[in-house]
């Protein structure tokens, strides 16, 4: 049995509660916010505090904070004789070194309020400074997750880099077909098997493989014909750039 303390209570906290719950190898001892009004979603009798006065025991402490507020957070913790790591992919373990057991548990995964999600497909990025801890934080993690990686800072904040392209900057690219869609009375919800289809290619093809569209085909008069509709300027700017990117990719010139 692991036993865990949480300190937080956003989006990748919550998550992290109710996955911990699930298990029956895991304890959860104590969830640690700000506010207790942000902890109103601890069932079960699980303690709860506001402050770090009264720590409970734990093998780890699971900082899942913001990135600014690491290093501060962690000089309360500096005490304690389990783990202490945090969630961020942008943060290094240096963040942690007041602490005597750094570490980190990074669930490689977009986490969005009110939404709980499962976390068997979920990468879990961990890394440590002794193989004891390492092999514990792993161990944890795969009570979680069918995937558990060990991954030095380096390349994780390079994988966090990687993340915003293929979520954050995708998920814009959905708000400005949407905004389209909108502008000329279309339903968004055509374009959801395309986006489905899109992401579901990426089991047997590379990305490279599986771009299509009128920028890669060279398509000039496709590609001026939908300028012509998009009337927002900074849309107009950003459809140029791209097309003229993926242009460049696979060899085709303007």
């Amino acid at each position: 049995m692991i036993s865990v303390v949480i300190v937080g209570t956003g989006n990748v906290a919550q998550n992290l509660y109710q996955a911990f719950e699930k298990s029956n190898d895991v304890t959860i001892m104590q969830i640690i916010g700000r506010n207790r009004e942000h902890l109103t979603f601890v069932k079960n009798n699980i303690a709860i505090s506001t402050t770090y006065n009264e720590i409970a025991a734990a093998d780890i402490y699971i900082l899942a904070i913001s990135d600014d507020a690491i290093k501060l957070v962690a000089e309360s913790f500096k005490n304690v004789d389990g783990i202490v790591a945090h969630t961020s992919g942008a943060t290094s373990l240096e963040a942690l070194q007041s602490a005597k057991r750094p570490g980190i548990f990074y669930p490689l995964q977009t986490f969005t309020k009110g939404k709980i999600i499962s976390f068997d497909d979920i990468p879990i990025c961990v890394e440590a400074t002794s193989e004891e801890d390492l092999h514990l934080l792993k161990k944890l993690g795969k009570k979680l997750s069918n995937t558990v990686v060990e991954i030095d800072s380096e390349q994780r904040k390079t994988l966090h880099v990687a993340a915003v392209f293929v979520n954050n900057f995708t998920n814009y690219m959905y708000t400005i077909g949407s905004e389209i869609c909108n502008e000329h009375k279309i339903d968004f919800k055509l374009l959801q098997p395309l986006i489905k289809e899109t992401a579901a290619k990426l089991d047997i093809l590379t990305p490279l493989q599986s771009q299509t569209g009128p920028a890669k085909r060279g398509d000039q008069k496709t590609l001026h014909n939908h300028l012509q509709i998009i009337k927002d300027k900074h849309q107009r700017e950003l459809y140029t750039l791209l097309s003229n990117a993926i242009k460049e990719k696979h060899g085709k010139e303007l």
